[in-house]
């Protein structure tokens, strides 16, 4: 499939007189004197202690930075099938515009199913950690991934280099960008920079937290309150502005509907503490990325809150010896009303914004369809 591929890609070029690279960043992003991008937010001009959580938490922006030609540059690449095996698969298959850059599935679908669900990609340019194991430190790591899993997209280091430098179009797009011929390290540089630019912090939450009283109502106030209390503690771990502190967690999360019992981060190191540790996801945008929970245990949000509402344990898979989380219950019963339940699901809606969802590309350098 390899093969037809590259005829693929030869038969019907984009040229590089066809497809140029942005020269200008990203909405909500200022081009510096050295070239790069940096993201520019209120949340930087705020002064406060670090993992503070409040309204008005400091968020400085990532450290990382790109130039606006090797984001667009990763732009084209996430859409295109060209990274895969059998050129059918791209980074947006799985992570879908259209389904809040993940893709509405208990578990991703690649050349076969995986036993994990596809994590939303808003934010992740401030991520300490990925992958639900996190195994991958960087994006440039957390980039190569999938594209070597057998199981996601399946390709190889050779195949992914000789395929980029068979399609004229990169081969000029690689030099604009990095000023060299297309490799496995610009690829993984070009993608990281393109995931950095998805940005969500311009919520109604947002809004209310730098000053505007009106962009909540009544019921997303009590429900940010009782989400921000000591009793229901969801921002222990969801921490705001990012609503997630990239941590891996043991919550005692139950067993997928076929009965497997994903170890977790507790399959890549022998620390007891790490059986059935899953990282923190973020809530930005999470009504649009159902069904929740590392392989799609929960159809609803409100099911999750009534999950974090029992006693710690009460779910967990028979046989594993895990050490909860000790933000989790531990006494027996539910601990908040089912209306304070309804209120948190309803200030969970005020989290959506995907106002700087990127452009879906029209054609593609290697003259395949873009994937979404």
């Amino acid at each position: 499939m390899r093969a037809w591929l590259f005829l693929m890609a030869l038969a019907a070029p984009v040229m590089a007189d066809e497809i140029t690279l942005a020269e200008t960043c990203p909405p909500s992003f200022q081009l510096l004197a050295d070239g790069t991008c940096e993201l520019v937010t209120l949340y930087q001009f705020y002064d406060s202690p670090p993992q503070h959580g409040g309204l008005r938490a400091r968020l400085d922006p990532p450290a990382n930075r790109y130039t606006p030609q090797q984001i667009d540059l990763g732009r084209y690449l996430f859409f295109d099938p060209i990274l895969s095996s059998g050129g059918d698969l791209s980074c947006a298959s799985c992570h879908d515009p259209a389904q809040g850059l993940s893709d509405g599935r208990k578990r991703g679908l690649g050349v076969t199913e995986l036993n994990r669900s596809t994590p939303s990609l808003w934010n992740v340019g401030f991520a300490s950690s990925l992958m639900w194991d996190g195994r991958a430190e960087t994006l440039e790591q957390q980039a190569l991934l999938p594209l070597f899993n057998p199981a996601e997209m399946a390709a190889n280091a050779d195949g992914i280099e000789t395929a980029l430098n068979a399609a004229p179009g990169y081969v000029s797009l690689f030099q604009t960008a990095f000023g060299k011929s297309p490799s496995l390290e610009t690829t993984a540089i070009a993608l990281a920079a393109f995931q950095s630019s998805l940005i969500s912090l311009n919520s109604r939450y947002d809004r209310y937290a730098h000053g505007d009283a009106t962009a909540l109502n009544p019921q997303e106030i009590r429900g940010m309150n009782a989400f921000r209390g000591f009793v229901a503690r969801c921002s222990q771990c969801h921490i705001p502005p990012l609503f997630t502190d990239f941590e891996l967690a043991v919550v005692g999360a139950p067993a997928d509907e076929r009965g497997f019992a994903d170890p977790g981060a507790g399959a890549l190191a022998a620390d007891p503490a790490r059986l059935g540790a899953f990282k923190t996801p973020t809530l930005r945008n999470i009504t649009r990325t159902a069904p929740y929970f590392h392989a799609g245990q929960f159809d609803t949000l409100k099911g999750v809150v009534d999950f974090y509402n029992n006693t710690a344990g009460h779910a967990a898979p028979e046989g594993q010896d895990l050490r909860i989380h000790w933000h989790v219950h531990m006494t027996d019963g539910p601990k908040l009303s089912a209306g304070t339940v309804a209120d948190i699901v309803a200030f969970l809606g005020a989290l959506e914004d995907e106002s700087l969802m990127p452009r879906r590309p029209d054609t593609l350098p290697s003259g395949l369809l873009p994937q979404d």
